[in-house]
Order: C-alpha cells, then sequence, then structure tokens
C-alpha cells in the first residue's frame, strides 16, 4: 500500500499563495506522489477527499493541512520534514516574540498610521476581515477571490463614506508608493499612476513604461469586477480621486478588460472633471491594444516611443494550415490577443470568450484540446480551483502544450511569461525544455523588467535558445503569430 501522511495543525496560518508555492516545491521531489498543505476549509477538505488524502474526524478551517502520498515510507519521511522545513523558514523570518493578531482588526489598532490592510483569506471570510478595516480608517487590499458580488459592493460602498479605498476583491496587483504588492513588477517610480481593474495588464503597462524610461506613481487595483454593471466602477471613481489628489501623479492610465458601456461612460464623464489628465486603456474592439495605449501616453508626456524588447526567433519551421493557439496565465492578455486576432481569423473559442456563443465550456469543465483557432485562460478561477495560479505553478499549461503537441494539428502557440514579485523564479526552466519537446513554432509575451528577480533579458535569451520568438510587448507577439500563419492584424 503506498505510504501517505495526513495531519491537522491548530494555530497556525499561511496564506494560500504561500501554501500552493510550498505544495508545488514538496510535489516537485522524486517519489512524492500527491500534496496538498493548505488551510482546511470545505473546499480544500473536498480537494483532499478527492485525492483521497481526507483526515479522519472533524477539521476547522483556522487549522493547516499537511496531506502527502510518496513511493516508499523513506521519501514520505523526507516530503514531510521538508513541508516542516518550509514551514518553519517562514515562521522564522517573524519575531520569535512577537504574538501575531488574529484579526485584521487587532493588527490595525497597534498599527503605525497610515497602515494598508491586505487580506487573503478564503473568500467567505475576507468580508468581515476587509470590513474591519474601513472601520478602522485604513484602505485595504483584498487579495482573495470568491467574495460575492453584493458584499463587493458593500465594502466598496462603505469606502466611500470613510473615504478610504477598497482594492479588489481578487486584486492580485498593486504598487503603493513604490511598494510592490501581489504580483508586482521592480518598475522605476515617476509621474504615471495607474488604475487597473486588471492585474496582468497593469503589470503588462507598467513594464512598457519601464522600458521607456517612465516610472510610476501608484498602481491601484481595483479587482476585475470593478467595471462591471453589478459593482458600477465605485472602486475606480475612487482611485482615479485620489490619483488626483497626489502630487507625485501627473497622469493617470485606465488598464480593464471589456468594461460595461455604461460604467464606461460614468468613469469617463468622472475622468473629464480632475485636474489630473486621465488616458483610458480599457480593452474593446473599438479601443487600442494596451501597447498603443502606453504609446500615446509616451507622446502625451514627450517621451519618444523606444523599440520594445524582443528576440526573434525561427518563422520558417510553421506548416499550411496552421491555427492559432493562446495559452495565457494572463486573463487581460488573453483578451488582448483574442481582440488582435479576431479580425483576422474570425471567431476564436475560449474561456473566457469575446462572445458566449464561442465558451470552451462543455458542461463538464473546460475543453482544453478543442481544435481550430482558441485561446485559453488559465488563470481563471474555474481552472485554479484547488491548484495554484499558473504564474506560480504551470503544470495544467505544460500538460496543454505536451497534449497540443501529441495531437498533431498544425499550430502556431501563443504564450505569455509574467515576470515579478510572487511569480514562478525561474519559469523558461520549466518552459524551455517542453517548448523544445513539443516543437511547434512558439511566440511568447514576455511581461517583466530587467529589475525582476528572474530578470527579463535571462528568460528571454533562455527562451529564444529553445526556439521561441519573444516579445516585451503582447500585441507585437500576437500580431507576429498571425504574421506566421499568414494573417495579418
Amino acid at each position: 500500500m503506498t505510504p501517505t501522511h495526513v495531519s491537522l495543525r491548530s494555530g497556525v496560518y499561511a496564506d494560500s499563495v504561500r501554501l500552493m508555492q510550498v505544495s508545488r516545491e514538496i510535489g516537485a521531489r522524486d517519489g512524492v506522489s500527491a500534496v496538498l498543505v493548505a488551510m482546511a476549509t470545505p473546499l480544500n477538505l473536498e480537494l483532499a477527499a478527492g485525492m483521497g488524502l481526507a483526515p479522519d474526524g472533524g477539521a476547522q478551517p483556522d487549522q493547516l493541512l499537511i496531506a502527502l502520498r510518496a513511493t516508499d515510507d523513506a521519501e514520505l519521511t523526507a516530503a514531510v520534514a521538508a513541508v516542516e522545513a518550509a514551514l518553519t523558514a517562514r515562521e522564522d523570518r517573524g519575531s520569535a516574540q512577537a504574538i501575531p493578531a488574529r484579526t485584521v482588526g487587532a493588527a490595525l489598532a497597534d498599527a503605525a498610521d497610515p497602515a494598508l490592510a491586505i487580506v487573503s483569506v478564503p473568500g467567505q471570510y475576507a468580508v468581515a476581515e476587509a470590513a474591519d478595516a474601513i472601520a478602522a480608517g485604513r484602505s485595504v487590499l483584498v487579495f482573495s477571490d470568491g467574495v460575492p458580488v453584493e458584499h463587493e459592493v458593500a465594502l466598496k460602498r462603505a469606502a466611500h463614506e470613510a473615504g478610504v479605498l477598497v482594492m479588489g476583491p481578487d486584486c492580485g496587483t498593486a504598487i503603493v508608493s513604490g511598494v510592490a504588492l501581489g504580483f508586482a513588477n521592480v518598475v522605476r517610480r515617476g509621474p504615471v499612476g495607474l488604475v487597473a481593474a486588471s492585474g496582468t495588464g497593469a503589470q503588462q503597462v507598467s513594464c512598457l513604461l519601464d522600458a521607456a524610461g517612465v516610472g510610476v506613481s501608484h498602481v491601484l487595483g481595483v479587482g476585475g469586477r470593478d467595471l462591471s454593471t453589478a459593482v458600477g466602477g465605485l472602486a475606480t471613481l475612487d482611485a482615479l480621486a485620489a490619483l488626483d489628489e497626489d502630487p507625485a501623479t501627473e497622469r493617470v492610465l485606465l488598464v480593464s478588460k471589456p468594461p460595461a458601456p455604461e460604467v464606461a461612460e460614468r468613469v469617463q464623464q468622472a475622468a473629464a472633471q480632475l485636474s489630473t489628465p486621465v488616458r483610458s486603456a480599457a480593452l474593446s474592439p473599438e479601443s487600442p491594444d494596451l501597447t498603443a495605449a502606453v504609446e500615446a501616453l509616451l507622446g502625451d508626456l514627450g517621451v519618444a516611443v523606444p523599440e520594445w524588447p524582443a528576440r526573434p526567433g525561427a518563422a520558417d519551421a510553421v506548416p499550411p494550415g496552421a491555427v492559432l493557439k493562446g495559452f495565457y496565465s494572463g486573463g487581460t492578455l488573453a483578451d488582448e490577443a483574442m481582440l488582435i486576432a479576431a479580425p483576422a481569423l474570425g471567431d476564436v473559442r475560449s474561456n473566457t470568450p469575446l462572445r458566449p456563443e464561442l465558451d470552451l465550456d462543455t458542461g463538464q469543465g473546460t475543453d482544453l484540446r478543442a481544435t481550430g483557432h482558441v485561446v485559453v485562460d488559465f488563470g481563471d478561477d474555474a481552472l485554479t480551483v484547488g491548484r495554484a495560479h499558473p504564474m506560480i505553478d504551470p503544470t495544467l499549461r505544460l500538460e496543454a502544450i505536451a497534449a497540443l503537441a501529441q495531437s498533431g494539428e498544425p499550430a502556431v502557440l501563443l504564450l505569455d511569461v509574467v515576470l515579478g514579485h510572487g511569480a514562478d523564479p525561474d519559469p523558461a526552466a520549466a518552459l524551455a525544455p517542453a517548448l523544445q519537446a513539443a516543437g511547434l513554432p512558439v511566440v511568447v509575451a514576455l511581461v517583466g523588467t530587467e529589475a525582476d528577480p528572474q530578470g527579463w533579458s535571462r528568460q528571454a535569451d533562455a527562451l529564444a535558445e529553445a526556439g521561441a520568438a519573444v516579445y516585451a510587448s503582447n500585441a507585437q507577439a500576437t500580431r507576429y503569430a498571425l504574421d506566421l500563419i499568414g494573417e495579418h492584424a
């Protein structure tokens, strides 16, 4: 019988991103066939049961679940010890004498002003913690997803009344006064403020600005639903007003997936009343792509548009009749690719489609083996249940690349690789061998800066060595992929 270890630990908490990183590190060990290190929420207990690793007896959401399966007892013992070491290393970074606060409210009671609260707990518990921050007069970044939209609206209305800002829910990227939060890149400081209803969109824009020698004052993420009809741009309006009052911000760029038209109109009217010029980079079929929006902003600033960094790839190995396969980790970058490609290719199917009838949902999940022109957002919530975001753990996307190669369907593969804090420390290490094994023509949109921990050039060189064409601009990468298959946008 295959040896297993299942235990629950009380009095310990770590945020979901860190625990996913630990799970991935341990899962990569030889001899480990299954691993789940997570808080014992109902969803995670369900996932553990599906793996045959459910704990005996009752479990509480504030307990830490450690569940492992290995090939033999020695490997299991070593894996459990590795989990303990990873968790202990995290705990040792704090003060041995400090007793951590159990709630946001308790932590803020002793915090120096001004303090920004960051909430990263399961969605059903995030509202209470965010409400505590608002009641204490602090802005809050809600990293958690799974927050009901009606609770999001209530939080943002309360924040407006209190004169603070709610970033999120599902806010994965922000930079506040030079401090990077979540999945953010190392970019220079400067005069441009970003309001972003898109994490990877904000990363693309801030990295292009950095490549042009222009920095950002703040990147205020507002959550992907903020410009929906249901939320009505509540946080976007407050973020625009906050940047308008910031003396370090001379220009503002609004970055978003396609917004609800009536909300976009409301935001445009409010922006026109501000003293700080606001330019929109909200994606739509009628709007410029993100790179074009950055180039227009550079024109506003009197800054010359540079030649965006790129590495050439092999363009002579494209089979006839090739289709476009976009395998993305960033939802906004996937949307941008589809908006650019659709006029040239026609219908592009996706799990986050431009039109409902193009949805890859089969009723039993997302069809990752669909034929024809396809763009998949591997960061979509439906594909990240029980697993780390693909910017942390590329396993699902790597499996899809291998399956595409085995299918024999002629294709040009279009990918994004997003660098920065929180992301895979060396994405090319796993991706480059996978691309070489697949033997497909590949184009990569590499989002990042030289100052990122992974280093843009180091990653670009490794991916180019594997045969990929690499572009800092997702729009340029998409157009090059279309050129390879004989279409032009």
